[in-house]
């Protein structure tokens, strides 16, 4: 299957996405699965993950409904509250919903850059790996040195790092550190890639296809096509990008691997994360 590997769906109101700024103007507004499925199906997508966007259990059943009431939607990253004692409880319960494939906590929001490591959350990872279930990382690229010593205490759980770390993009210089790090935390096999949110991450209000070249380059490097996996980060991507026009630069990028690479990255790989494991 061809597969979107993140996007978001939701009903805009100020107090649940007090994150949006002036610079998110463009997506204050509803974004649901009728205003999405005609783009999938104008690019041959045959569906999608979608993740959450607000750290709430109501936002976890929103997604839920949304995924049982369109087929197009194969799998839902949710959120509970891993600091919780009683997680494995809410993880227990949405494990036998078909649809929940994983889940995700906004780490890049946490006024703490170490809470990726602290004792009460890692607990609550422990308990996500007895379920086979992903776990999405959302840092930002000065969180990789806590993060690379996050997924080495959960050897057998299986990340998926949102946004290529989310590196910031400059015209004038190249974050060596990130890709520093890239390569550090690519070495964990456990780890896998999204090629995705990159354009919100530019500084200038401009780009081309040469500017990201950098860095998915660094990021095939590091990760190679067997873990690498597309995302639109639709809507958000709106600030910067059409859809059409961040599918078709991916596939731009990924146009001198082989046919199965291809594949692998705008589908094949999302499928076997979060679909076959699930």
């Amino acid at each position: 299957m061809r597969i979107d590997s993140h996007q978001h769906f939701w009903k805009y109101n100020q107090v649940d996405y007090v994150w949006m700024n002036e610079q998110h103007s463009i997506i204050q507004k509803d974004f649901l699965p009728e205003h999405l499925n005609p783009l999938l199906n104008t690019l041959d997508f045959d569906g999608t993950i979608s993740v959450q966007a607000r750290q709430s259990i109501e936002e976890t059943n929103f997604l839920l409904q949304l995924a049982k009431d369109n087929s197009f939607i194969k799998g839902v990253v949710g959120w509970v509250p891993f600091c919780d004692k009683k997680v494995e409880k809410y993880i227990e319960i949405y494990k036998s919903e078909d649809k929940i494939v994983g889940f995700r906590h906004v780490i890049h929001d946490e006024p703490d850059n170490n809470f990726i490591l602290r004792p009460d959350f890692n607990e609550g990872i422990k308990s996500l790996n007895k379920f086979g279930l992903c776990y999405d990382i959302l840092i930002f690229a000065h969180h990789l040195p806590q993060t690379i010593k996050f997924v080495d205490s959960h050897p057998r759980q299986t990340f998926v790092l949102d946004h290529i770390a989310k590196p910031k993009i400059n015209k004038n210089s190249f974050d060596v550190d990130w890709a520093n790090h890239i390569k550090k935390i690519s070495e964990r096999e456990h780890v896998f890639c999204k090629l995705s949110g990159m354009v919100t991450e530019i500084l200038q209000e401009s780009w081309d296809i040469e500017l990201l070249k950098p860095y998915f380059e660094t990021i095939l490097d590091a990760f190679g096509p067997e873990r690498m996996v597309f995302g639109s980060d639709w809507p958000v991507c709106l600030i910067k990008s059409t859809y059409t026009n961040w599918v078709n630069t991916v596939l731009s990028l990924i146009n001198t691997l082989s046919a199965n690479e291809q594949r692998a990255i705008m589908g094949g790989n999302a499928e076997r994360i979060y679909l076959q494991t699930h």
